[in-house]
């Protein structure tokens, strides 16, 4: 090994010229098309500043309001969202404890879920609870709830919400 350490000159410097910009001349550029078909580039890539405005707004066409997505179903879904289990500080939906949403086109719900265990102290009052959210949504003419214990509920069924918030992510 050599004890010559490399020696480096630095060169201060008070204002150094910025690069050049790149810069494109639409106008200049050379006209685009098909079958004599002359466009400028400048059509071509036009657009709004925010290409996305209108398009993120829009809501979906199509739905009906009892299925997925439809105005019903999601407003049973957002009541459902509201109901905290009172053990575990997150919403029985998020949780994984409803397993179906039902809802027929003449407004009547069905929600089939289960409870973190067959032991659980809100098991006489959670479903009542849930039927009473739900029949409280605005065009739903009545709720019926049928708790299940099989398949029986696991952590997997949480959201990733629901681990988030518990600190299992």
């Amino acid at each position: 090994m050599s004890d010559e350490s490399p020696r480096f000159t630095v060169e201060e410097v008070e204002n150094a010229p910025q690069p050049p910009r790149a810069r494109v001349d639409i106008a200049a550029a050379p006209p685009l098309g098909a079958d004599g078909e002359i466009e400028k580039l400048a059509e071509k890539v036009e657009r709004k500043k925010d290409y996305l405005e209108g398009f993120l707004a829009q809501q979906p066409t199509g739905l009906v309001a009892h299925q997925p997505g439809g105005e019903l179903y999601e407003g049973v879904i957002n009541a459902l969202k509201e109901i905290f289990d009172p053990e575990i500080p997150v919403n029985i939906y998020e949780l994984g404890l409803i397993y179906g949403v039902e809802i027929t086109q003449d407004g009547a719900a069905s929600i089939t879920m289960t409870l973190t265990t067959p032991h659980c102290p809100v098991a006489e009052s959670m479903p009542a609870e849930v039927e009473m959210r739900v029949a409280a949504v605005h065009g739903i003419r009545e709720a019926e709830v049928h708790l299940v214990w099989d398949p029986p509920w696991d952590p997997a069924k949480m959201s990733d919400e629901a681990r988030l918030e518990l600190g299992m992510l």
